[in-house]
């Protein structure tokens, strides 16, 4: 199976590009964001504990969050791969995740690591805020948000790098020309 951590901060076009990679080489994709919403939504066990942590403003923990993509990971029947968007975030959750996978004889292929300068990142986020009507997408709440990435989520760079999963993929050009090199690195597997 071909199981990718698509990286980046926000604003990269991970989602973006998450989408074109589902279609091209027919994987499932699992967005945290969207799996929290909808076992929620579904009522089920987990959401229930999910939704008592978000209710009081708190984080998900680790472990549960690692429950709930087990959960998703496993109901993908005769799965070519999976990219995980939006997970990990910290070390800790690139450590669980890792033996998650490894409990079912699978790892991930490749992080593919997005990168692109911050004054792009605003310019897309504040962008993409007007024409969504997003409200994290104004200038105070992304400022706080790369503050989050660059503390917490950067160091996973150092982290698959020492793995030996790790792959730049400047994000910074057209749509196409970056996927075109993400599918050049993603074929090398």
């Amino acid at each position: 199976m071909l199981n990718i951590v698509i990286f980046g901060a926000p604003g990269s076009g991970k989602g973006t590009q998450s989408a074109r990679i589902v279609e091209k080489y027919g994987l499932n994709h699992i967005s945290t964001g969207d799996v929290l919403r909808a076992e929620i939504k579904n009522g089920t066990e987990l959401g229930k504990t999910a939704k008592s942590y978000i209710d009081n403003g708190q984080l998900i923990p680790d472990a549960l969050m690692i429950d709930i993509l087990a959960s998703v990971f496993d109901s993908f029947k005769d799965s070519k791969g999976v990219i995980f968007d939006g997970f990990p975030r910290t070390i800790a959750q690139a450590e669980a995740l890792k033996e998650m996978l490894k409990a079912r004889g699978q790892e991930v292929s490749v992080m593919l690591d997005l990168e692109v300068p911050e004054d792009e990142l605003m310019t897309r986020l504040i962008k993409r805020g007007q024409e969504s009507g997003r409200a994290d997408d104004n200038e105070e709440t992304i400022k706080k948000r790369l503050v989050v990435y660059h503390s917490q989520t950067a160091p996973l760079i150092d982290w698959y790098k020492k793995d030996g999963k790790y792959c730049h993929i400047q994000g910074l050009g057209t749509m196409e020309g970056i996927f075109a090199d993400i599918c050049a690195a993603i074929d090398k597997l």
